[in-house]
């Protein structure tokens, strides 16, 4: 028996199978439903009203007895009996706005080469997939040398191309090829990385194309995938998009999604999913751009370990696992179309190298960005997020490392919690004396909840105000009626009720606090790890980039007031942005830096954090705001102090 379900506000109807999951439903219907926790009911953010028609199960203790008698439901833990109407409100909806935005007003990085005129400048302007224009003398009784050789020959005599190779698919439609444009035609090559490698010719088009050479550079991350649209004749950047990446539905971070892919068919599913958003990236930015398929020649990925694997279609169940294996660190280049990915078939796919299980390509490629490997600053390289990448060195050695930060930067493991879209709230004060707060959502909209960046704020202000102490409990001898106890949990009502867009107060609670304690703990006890294992301190760092999309929004002296980032001049600080999304910007435009990228993988050194023994008691003593250890935050101690004399 079939039922019907029908979504709402989205008026999108689907056929399926009674007692199917409801989230499942969603999923087919190509309906977004937010469902952190990979379906398992862990997260309660899958929140769906049940409008005609019942369901069986959907009760959790995320639901108030209130919620369940309006017909709130959990879509993940939801079986369709019959036909049914469902509403998704507001906070259980994707929004993308706030993906495309650009946060301004910072201390920005510079990319090592931002400027395509420097690349020509330094004689770098190389795409490793060029285009060559061939004006090739017509086969006659007197030159009747094979198609393939007549091209291969001049390119090598005229052109001084050598080591140039061809593969069959291509060899059979040369023929008509160049007699359609009269024996003038356009080769397109790929570079290696190694200069004693082979060329290889992927492509032969009629006439001169030259002027129509395009490539995409993509940041495959765990949360949000970006994507450029890149003329390589100019160097110019035409589009560009970013989309919440389709596996977030299957888990929040790599371990959950790792552990979805090893169950039946999960790893198709996943690498669909994944494939599925970069084509949808794909085809809005080619549109924007004015380009066609058949005219781009090369796409840059790069992504950590995990969704590197899992683009690939590669079984990451050992990246979990001791001794934490990736089934590789290097990739080949390869046609795009061998992993479903929708452009032409010469169209060629460079993947960026990792370096073990949890430091992967993304970091390479923001490295290359920065420029930190031509630096002679100590610095401190800190991609944040749930994934949370760490690199510390300069031009003559690096150390790296990741740790599990968890969801709490993302918005995930906190009640209210949500990504960075219209609603969520991002920015907080309260006063001192009424402990009123003052807040500014995304977008200035009617409050949802809370993104990561507004968290950090929120715990800060708490507790410079004495709202919470250092370990981000509540002072409940305060006198205010914003702080209170519910279901035995104290918490602090940031918006009542009639002023929210979801019907419900939004509160942070002391389970959420504690997921951000836990989460800044990561990041900052892995930095002082690495720093120890090196026989170096936190004061010996001369500046610290910030990168990925999350880092470009965090208040800075917020961060430092928590503990997640040390104590250091502003000005020392800098933003990267998508550092990986710059990082494959470069490589589709120089083949030369392409082989530093080699070079920076070798010099750098991997560290273990679950094999090193001084992590955890590093991280014990980061469970407390900022830190156990206030000599490393003089001025934050001294700040406190003051405010509550």
């Amino acid at each position: 028996m079939t039922c019907t379900v029908k979504f709402l506000p989205h008026n999108i109807s689907v056929a399926v199978e009674q007692n199917e999951s409801l989230i499942r439903a969603a999923m087919e219907a190509g309906v977004h439903i937010n469902a952190s926790c990979g379906g398992t009911g862990v997260c309660g953010k899958c929140r769906i009203l049940l409008e005609a028609g019942t369901l069986e199960g959907g009760v959790s203790e995320h639901l108030s007895a209130e919620d369940r008698e309006k017909g709130y439901r959990l879509a993940c833990l939801s079986q369709v009996t019959s036909d049914v109407v469902i509403r998704i409100p507001v906070e259980s909806q994707v929004d993308t706005s706030r993906l495309n935005a650009r946060a301004g007003g910072r201390h920005t990085a510079k990319a090592v080469y931002s400027d395509v005129n420097e690349l020509r400048q330094d004689g770098l302007f190389i795409p490793p997939v060029e285009k060559i224009y061939l004006e090739l003398p017509p086969a006659t009784a007197g030159d009747n040398q094979a198609d393939m050789a007549r091209i291969i020959n001049h390119l090598r005599f005229h052109h001084n191309e050598h080591r140039l190779t061809m593969n069959l698919d291509l060899i059979r439609k040369i023929p008509d090829l160049i007699r359609q444009g009269d024996f003038k035609v356009t080769a397109t090559i790929i570079r290696p990385v190694r200069e004693d490698g082979k060329n290889e010719i992927v492509n032969i088009e009629p006439f001169d194309t030259t002027a129509r050479n395009y490539g995409i550079a993509v940041d495959v991350g765990t949360t949000t995938i970006y994507g450029q649209l890149l003329d390589l004749h100019t160097g110019e950047v035409l589009a560009q998009h970013g989309e919440f990446n389709s596996q977030m539905s299957y888990g929040e971070d790599v371990i959950s999604r790792i552990m979805f892919a090893e169950k039946g068919d999960g790893l198709d599913i996943l690498h669909g999913k994944i494939i599925e958003t970069i084509n949808t990236i794909i085809r809005d930015i080619l549109s924007e751009g004015k380009v066609g398929k058949q005219e781009v020649t090369t796409i840059t990925l790069a992504g950590n370990s995990t969704m590197t694997q899992l683009l690939l279609k590669i079984n990451p169940a050992y990246i979990r696992r001791d001794p934490y294996v990736p089934a590789s660190v290097m990739y080949p280049p390869f046609r795009a179309r061998e992993i479903d990915i929708e452009l032409a078939d010469h169209t060629i796919a460079l993947i960026y190298p990792g370096v073990s299980s949890y430091v992967g390509g993304d970091i390479i490629s923001g490295i290359m960005a920065s420029g930190l490997y031509r630096s002679s600053e100590l610095t401190l390289y800190m991609d944040i997020g749930t994934n949370a990448e760490i690199a510390i060195g300069h031009k003559d050695w690096m150390v790296c490392t990741a740790a599990s930060a968890g969801p709490a930067f993302e918005g995930g493991g906190v009640k209210f919690g949500m990504r960075a879209t219209k609603g969520a709230i991002e920015d907080f004060s309260i006063d001192p004396v009424t402990f009123e707060p003052m807040i500014i959502t995304v977008g200035n909209k009617k409050a949802k909840g809370i993104c990561g960046s507004g968290l950090i704020t929120l715990a800060a202000k708490l507790l410079e105000t004495g709202v919470i102490d250092s370990r981000g409990k509540f002072n409940r001898t305060l006198d205010t009626p914003r702080i209170r106890q519910t279901d035995e949990i104290w918490e602090y009502v940031l918006v009542f009720r009639e002023n929210t867009a979801i019907d419900r107060d939004i509160t942070i609670t002391e389970p959420d606090l504690d997921n951000l304690i836990r989460a800044k703990g990561a990041m900052y006890s892995a930095a002082l790890t690495l720093l120890e294992e090196i026989g170096m301190s936190i004061t010996d760092i001369e500046r610290i980039i910030l990168a990925g999309g999350f880092g470009s929004y965090v208040d800075l002296q917020s961060a430092i007031t928590i503990g997640l980032l040390p104590e250091i001049e502003p000005e020392k600080v800098i933003y990267l942005g998508n550092g990986s999304l710059l990082g494959c910007k470069i490589n589709a435009l120089t083949n030369a830096l392409r082989r530093d990228v080699m070079k920076v993988v070798n010099m750098m050194t991997n560290f273990e954090l679950a094999s090193t023994r001084s992590y955890m008691d590093h991280y014990m003593g980061a469970l407390f705001l900022p830190h156990t250890e206030m000599n490393y935050f003089p001025k934050v101690k001294a700040r406190l102090e003051k405010l509550r004399k």
